[in-house]
């Protein structure tokens, strides 16, 4: 190969060397940034994850924070409470995503790739998560389905694991990983299904870690078969492609006793009650065609459980008003599932079968 006479490429030269010395001249464009996104790198705790307070209130992603603020927040000795409850944590992991999506600012990715390490970290190699992580003080160690916790660590994974809209963007580092968390995760699910004489019912609430039998959380949540709980769970089983024998049992199972254990004809509302704090209170009344579930049912007659702050068990109508107004004891978490999610689960697993 001839190269070109000297006096030719001398020029060429210093013509590219202007422009990089232009080019270094000129700072580069800051990126583009979401506020929200923003406070969450602010709050994401040293071990990778959320907490769902801020100085005991929940936190607001909106706000600004001061100066002394960040820095209590940047410290290198804040407490780390981060953790699933109230949907902390996977919440944060989407919407990150999305704001890079939006963005391209690669901090917001960063974040939320260090938010999906520490819910790998955080599962028990039996499948289960715990309510908090690194912290397991007091119940916060127990595998908790409470708040659907669990249920929101394994329906995120399984959003990266399929690649699923803007958490494709994490699916080639964590979709393996991702996939593997998700299979644990569904088998400590179906090795919970509770089981009463044998015959499985529903779910608990939250499990002892190691035995996996129901456990306690707070003073009222007493070891019980969990019905708003359960039913986070079976959705997470119907979303599940090509069910196995396991999970369709698990399905049908549960949701058998969830049809046994509809309470028919009572309504559970707020009525206008004069004599009480607030002049109102919460009343269980009769309703024709109306059907309600209670939140907890025992563990041996598998019959409504209501609970005191002393954990002792009453009747609903004798709970101090605040406990009666203050917590949702009965409620209508299966109706729409039994009704409308389940019929066509049944139709779409039949037309797979053909």
């Amino acid at each position: 190969m001839t190269l070109p006479p000297l006096h030719r490429l001398l020029p060429a030269l210093a013509a590219c060397l202007l422009c990089a010395c232009a080019s270094a001249a000129t700072p580069a464009a800051a990126p583009a940034t979401d506020p929200v996104a923003e406070n969450m790198l602010l709050l994401q705790t040293p071990s990778g994850g959320w907490s769902k307070h801020y100085r005991e209130a929940k936190v607001d992603y909106a706000r600004v924070y001061d100066q002394a603020e960040r820095a209590a927040l940047q410290a290198p000795g804040r407490h780390d409470d981060a953790t699933l409850d109230n949907k902390a944590t996977t919440t944060e992991i989407a919407y990150l995503v999305q704001a890079h999506a939006r963005t391209g600012n690669r901090a917001y990715l960063d974040a939320a790739r260090r938010g999906v390490d520490w819910l790998l970290a955080a599962q028990y190699p039996n499948g289960g998560w715990p309510q908090f992580h690194p912290d397991h003080s007091s119940y916060r160690h127990q595998i908790t389905l409470n708040d659907d916790a669990m249920v929101h660590a394994i329906a995120l994974l399984q959003a990266i694991a399929e690649g699923q809209e803007a958490l494709a963007a994490l699916t080639p580092e964590y979709g393996a990983r991702a996939r593997a968390a998700v299979a644990r995760g569904i088998d400590c699910l179906l090795a919970a299904q509770v089981r009463i004489g044998g015959t499985p019912t529903i779910w608990a609430a939250q499990y002892d870690e190691h035995s996996l039998q129901p456990a306690k959380a707070r003073a009222y949540e007493l070891p019980s078969l969990a019905v708003a709980e359960s039913v986070g769970v079976l959705r997470l089983l119907m979303r599940q492609p090509q069910p196995d024998a396991r999970i369709v049992a698990a399905v049908e199972t549960a949701a058998a006793w969830l049809q046994a254990h509809r309470l028919p004809d009572l309504a559970f509302e707020m009525v206008d009650a004069p004599q009480a704090p607030g002049g109102r209170d919460r009343r269980l009344l009769p309703r024709a065609g109306a059907s309600l579930w209670a939140r907890f049912y025992d563990l041996e007659r598998q019959q409504p459980l209501v609970a005191d702050r002393d954990s002792r068990p009453v009747a609903f109508e004798e709970l101090p008003h605040e406990r009666r107004t203050g917590y949702a004891w009965y409620g209508t978490w299966p109706e729409k599932l039994l009704a409308e999610e389940l019929p066509r689960w049944r139709a779409a697993q039949a037309a797979a079968a053909r």
